[in-house]
Order: C-alpha cells, then structure tokens, then sequence
C-alpha cells in the first residue's frame, strides 16, 4: 500500500474543536509535526476534515 507523508503546516488555535481532535489522533499537535501513513479511505476521511491545516506528500 502506498505510504503518504503528513505534515501539519497551520496552527490549530483558531480550528473547531473537530479539526483538533482529528489532528490528534492523528499525532499532529505542533506545526511542523509529520508522520508516514498508509494512504487509505480513512485517512482521506480525515484529510477532508484538516486537509486546509496540512500538507500531503508522497513518501
């Protein structure tokens, strides 16, 4: 499976209290934080939720 590489490049501060926690479970809670995951329908679920606050690249 295809492994994508997220980084969350906006702050959270002003996000709604949904866009925190999907940052969060997704271990993103500074800017700059990233992670290596496999690109999958749950993480596009979540991507559509924050995708303003990250950035996606293939890893």
């Amino acid at each position: 499976m295809e492994k994508v590489k997220v980084t969350l490049a906006k702050s959270l501060i002003a996000s709604k209290p949904n866009q925190k926690a999907t940052a969060k479970s997704l271990g993103l809670t500074k800017i700059g934080d990233s992670i290596v995951v496999a690109n999958d329908q749950v993480l596009a679920g979540k991507l559509k939720v924050i995708g303003h606050l990250v950035t996606v690249e293939n890893a």
